[in-house]
């Protein structure tokens, strides 16, 4: 199995902010069917939904994966940053 790496994917979505619950459960819906097509090389953790954006997390194992879950879900895609490194208020007892 493929090495995974974190990326956060950033969307423009014009009003995801103010999606229903019903709105946001067929965009999960349309993620989900996609991973379960392109199969174990990619892992939605969660996404944070802010005014006309939203910041997902997904494990991968490259840009190509989460460029074809885009494709096969229809959700597009701005812009996307490979994270190495998580720091929290934890990091500080190291």
């Amino acid at each position: 199995m493929a090495i995974l790496k974190r990326y956060m994917i950033e969307r423009d979505i014009p009003g995801i902010g103010n999606f229903s619950v019903t709105e946001l459960c067929g965009a999960a819906r349309a993620s989900n069917q996609a991973l379960s097509t392109i199969g174990p090389a990619i892992q939605w953790q969660h996404s944070y939904v802010a005014g006309n954006k939203t910041f997902c997390i997904y494990l991968a194992d490259g840009e190509d994966s989460i460029r074809k879950h885009a494709e096969l879900s229809g959700i597009p895609i701005a812009k996307i940053t490979e994270v190495p490194q998580i720091i929290d208020p934890l990091t500080a007892n190291n």
